[in-house]
Order: structure tokens, then sequence, then C-alpha cells
């Protein structure tokens, strides 16, 4: 048994994993998992820098999770860095504060790498596919990923399609998010997607798998809204499954809801209020493109793939 620490530090959210990990059974015991939304992608798409609020936000968290990983007494430490700080002018300032705060050098890992973490961390406990393989998509804040495998991964696939991203492109005027998006904005959206998928298929077999596992936020924001929860309970949520038309029905309502109703929704991160809409129109049209009638929801991707990877090591 080995004690791991894994953050993943996204574009929208940074989390930590605390975790046993048992090598010889596949079993992932979860000490201490959590999330802030940081944003730490606000503005990249637009100025190619990570703002100095946002960077602030990030270190503030690290803070947090480094107090945490000395707590549990964590024996090896991973921290994965994905679409914003590919992205970043400036990445070295946020490589140095985060080596000082929690004494490792943030990985600053490729789609493809990214992906495939994606893939361990989802498909693990679901077990052998049976010769059925798996599509894993891992919807972010700046970036999708698509991963085809069964045992192994097969395809993989980063493009740069994530709800703040998309929501960042099409939706904010002069610092204000529309409230709610115009048609034509929601087409522009849609397009971008259309446009990503056909990047995606280029290089991942999208229609092949048998079965649709959907990650990260975005997804199980919409599984929680589609289990009719009353709060986030994450048991619940893992390993669900939503059909089709509850993810198109779902969609539309958020795309056209405002500001006030989207927050009013009990399971709702205050983070996701803005970008939600977006988010389920990337897994609504991914839905689409493949003809999944259904997703398996997973509440484990990417971090626990990052905890497996930091186990594992030589």
């Amino acid at each position: 048994m080995t004690r791991v620490a894994a953050i993943d530090c996204g574009t929208n959210s940074v989390r930590l994993l605390v975790a046993d990990a048992h090598p010889e059974t596949g079993e992932l015991v979860d000490l201490d998992r959590r999330m802030k939304i940081v944003r730490l992608g606000q503005g990249v798409d637009r100025t190619g820098r990570l703002a100095p609020e946002a960077l602030e936000r990030t270190f503030a968290a690290c803070r947090e999770y480094a107090a945490a990983i000395k707590e549990h007494g964590a024996e090896r430490v991973r921290f994965v860095a994905t679409s914003a700080s590919r992205d970043a002018e400036n990445r070295d300032e946020f490589v140095g504060g985060i080596l000082d705060i929690l004494g490792v050098e943030p990985e600053v890992i490729t789609g493809d790498q990214e992906a495939a973490y994606s893939f361990t961390g989802a498909t693990k406990e679901l077990g052998p596919s049976d010769g059925d393989s798996y599509l894993v998509v891992d919807i972010g804040g700046g970036s999708t990923e698509f991963v085809v495998g069964d045992d192994h991964v097969r395809a993989a696939r980063s493009v740069d399609i994530g709800c703040v991203r998309l929501t960042e492109r099409h939706l904010v005027r002069d610092g204000v998010v529309s409230d709610p998006p115009t048609e034509p904005e929601i087409a522009a959206i849609r397009a971008d997607i259309e446009a990503a998928l056909d990047q995606a298929e280029q290089t991942v077999p999208l229609r092949e798998a048998r079965t649709l596992v959907g990650l990260a936020g975005s997804v199980t924001t919409v599984a929680a809204i589609a289990l009719g929860l009353t709060e986030y309970d994450s048991a619940a949520i893992h390993h669900s499954v939503i059909r089709y038309d509850q993810v198109q029905e779902i969609t539309t309502r958020l795309l056209h809801a405002t500001h006030a109703q989207r927050a009013a929704i009990p399971v709702m991160h205050p983070g996701r209020v803005d970008v939600i809409g977006a988010g389920a129109l990337v897994l609504l049209a991914i839905m689409e493109r493949t003809g999944a009638q259904e997703v398996v929801v997973s509440e484990h991707d990417i971090l626990d793939g990052i905890a497996w990877a930091a186990a594992t090591a030589g």
C-alpha cells in the first residue's frame, strides 16, 4: 500500500485526492477528496496569459492542500496541470509558485497524457470491457479529451472546447455574461463544438465504442439534475446512467435560463453557474455525433489516474 496525493489543476478548478493505493488489488481508498473553483484559465483564451488574480486564487487553494497532504502523511505527491497552463505565456510564474508551496514541480502535461490519465481513472474499476471498447470524454474548462480503449488506450485526442473557453469566447461582452444566451450565440458555440468533433474524429473513432463514459463537473452536474437530487451526492452520481433525452432536455433548459434560475438549482456549484450551459452542450453534441443513447457518469477521472501514476512510479 502506498499513500499518495494527487492534484489536478485545470482551467476552472483545482482538485486534491489523498488516497491509499493498493496496486495488487486495483483498489484506491479515498482519504481526502476536495475541489475548489479557482478559474485559473480566466482570460487565457483572449490574452494568452494567466491573470494575477487567477494565480493568487490557485496558490491560496494549494496552500490549503499542502496542509492537508502534510496532515495525512502522503508519501508521494504528484501535481498535474492541464489546459490553461499549457496555453499561457507566463506559465513559469505558475510553476515557480507551485514549487514553493508544495515542494513539487507541476507537470504541464500534453492533451494525450491528460486523456490517458482520464481513461485510467474512469475505467479501472469498471473492469474488462469484454471485447467492447469505452469512449471516455472528459469535458473540462479549457479542453475536452476523447479516448477510446479497452484494457488500454488505443486512441486519444484533446481539443480546445471546454465550458469556460466556450463561454468566454461567445457569451462574454465587456465582462458581462449573456443572460440568457441568444440563439446566435448558442449557434456559434455549437459550430465550435462541431468543428472540434471533426478534429477529434480524425484521430479517435468516436462512433466505434459500445459504452460512453462521461467525466468532470459539467457531466456530473447534468447527471445530478437528471437524478433530481436536492443536494450534490457523489455516491448517487457515480456510475449513474443518464439517457440522451434527459441530456437534451436539461441542456435546452440551462441554455435558456437566466443566471438566477441556474443558480437556484440545488446541485449547482456557484462556480459553474455561468459555464454549465456550454458544458452541457458539449455533452449533448458528443452524444449526437456518436449516436449514444446513454452516458455512464463517473466521479473518478483524471485525478484518480494521477493518483495511480504516483503510486506506480518507479
